[in-house]
């Protein structure tokens, strides 16, 4: 299977500017607040677990990690939090699925809207782009973070089959690997792996593409620009695509 999070790549390649801490720890927070409803121990609320990680990946302090689990689990008054889900087309004839956690469905359906027909994209109708895509866990793996054993390509592949993987995605430059699991596997496949001594980057459940398309350099051109414009969107807390690096 190839194809992962097109804008996961972009966040790690950009790296996160402090003009947009303040958007990212928003998004944080509010991913906290919506699985912390499912239970705020993170030892036996995987969901919270991989929320904090993300917390952490900001830099987002403790303090406010408490307060959002808080929120979530009803000590603290938040927001009525929800997840919602959208569909589109981007340049190209990429297909994209946006997911997003809002207070106000209506008032982040006119943002993606906005920011879609500003960059030549386009909503559709549910169920016409989802079928493109399968539900899998992912697990982000730096190569050159890993002990000399794991550095190795077939020694890194054979790990993670051994851990229980469905299938793996080299990045383009070799320097990561995402490891893709059943949704019910992934914490299985992680500890498998933390076992081994391969730690992960990042560990998500998220939308898989089961085909890539090749899009001309224009068209990858202006993607980029409407996946960038949705990261920075608060309206906007995933986005997946079909696209070829």
């Amino acid at each position: 299977m190839s194809g992962h999070s097109h804008a996961k790549t972009i966040k790690h390649q950009k790296g996160l500017a402090d003009a947009k801490r303040s958007a990212a720890f928003s998004k944080a927070a509010k991913e906290l607040e919506i699985a912390a409803k499912e239970g705020g121990d993170p030892v036996f609320n995987s969901k919270l677990r991989m929320a904090i990680e993300k917390a952490k990946e900001v830099n987002m302090p403790a303090d406010n990690i408490e307060r959002a689990v808080k929120r979530g689990t009803g000590e603290l008054e938040g927001g009525k939090l929800e997840e919602v889900s959208f569909e589109a087309y981007g340049p190209g004839n990429v297909a994209i699925i946006i997911d997003g956690i809002t207070d106000n469905k209506n008032r982040t359906l006119g943002e993606i809207k906005q920011i879609l027909n500003q960059n030549n994209g386009k909503l559709v109708g549910e169920g016409a782009i989802r079928w493109m895509f399968d539900r899998k866990g992912t697990l982000v793996i730096s190569m050159g973070l890993q002990n000399e054993n794991f550095r190795n390509k077939e020694n890194m592949e054979l790990a993670a089959i051994e851990a229980g993987a469905e299938d793996i995605y080299w990045h383009a430059d070799g320097s990561m690997l995402d490891i893709y699991t059943k949704p019910e596997d992934l914490e299985k496949v992680r500890k498998s792996l933390e076992e081994k001594g391969i730690k992960a980057d990042s560990t998500s459940l998220g939308w898989v593409p089961k085909e890539n398309i090749k899009v001309g350099d224009k068209d990858k051109e202006a993607c980029q620009k409407l996946f960038e414009a949705l990261d920075e969107s608060d309206a906007a807390q995933e986005v997946y695509s079909n696209i070829e690096d």
